[in-house]
């Protein structure tokens, strides 16, 4: 009887010293490994990855292979506006028949922006055994769908829909602080109509962060001396 008194006077110790050990401890160092990798997951696949320019409507090389191909020569752009470096491979783009047009890969640093040319697309496509077709841009208007495979799930990114007058020769869409406000860069083909969105006189600026420089003016050095110096 003795033996069986003390033997629950031990476990009643044992139940106390576990439950202040509980009250000390912050409660997150109680949570198991696999749910905190997946909060940080979580917190990494946050759409740091955007659109931010496309062009549809291409009428000369842009792709730098010496020819036009208006469909070689179509191109979007992608930019990784959050603060670590991201992954690619996970990341696919579309048109609005969620066919797949384009697989990423490699890795591309915070504020860094990525090219895709109609003509890469038609490589890869090629190299996986696919029916080459490009971006498959369409002129008259479309849906580009940047969506992320992982883990077997697929999840929209980002995606953008523009219209005609943003599907026009040479001219291009895409945003410049704000990736929800999207204009035209239409320098190249100035759009002069009363239809959205209105033409900002800027120019396409694929590989390279959205932009439009204020224009300078031509000067020569008689005008510059005739300024500064008197005409001397």
């Amino acid at each position: 009887m003795i033996r069986t008194w003390q033997a629950v006077l031990w476990l009643l110790a044992v139940a106390i010293a576990v439950s202040l050990v509980a009250r000390v401890v912050p409660s997150a160092h109680f949570v198991p490994f696999a749910r905190a990798q997946g909060a940080a997951f979580a917190a990494q696949a946050v759409g740091d990855l955007r659109l931010s320019e496309i062009l549809a409507g291409p009428a000369r090389d842009w792709d730098g292979d010496g020819v036009f191909d208006s469909r070689k020569d179509e191109w979007l752009e992608v930019v990784n506006t959050g603060s670590a470096a991201l992954d690619l491979a996970p990341f696919r783009v579309s048109d609005a028949d969620s066919t797949i047009r384009y697989e990423f890969s490699g890795i591309l640093q915070p504020g860094s922006v990525m090219l895709v040319t109609g003509s890469m697309a038609e490589t890869q496509q090629r190299a996986m055994g696919r029916t080459a077709t490009g971006l498959s841009l369409n002129n008259g208007g479309d849906t580009v769908i940047l969506f992320r495979i992982e883990n077997g799930d697929t999840a929209r990114v980002d995606d953008r829909r523009y219209n005609t007058i943003e599907g026009a020769a040479d001219r291009s869409t895409g945003w410049l602080e704000d990736p929800s406000t999207w204009s035209l860069f239409d320098k190249m083909n100035p759009y002069t109509g009363s239809g959205e969105p209105k033409g900002t006189g800027c120019a396409p600026t694929p590989g390279a962060h959205n932009g439009c420089p204020s224009p300078t003016s031509e000067t020569t050095w008689g005008k510059i001396k005739q300024l500064y110096l008197g005409g001397r």
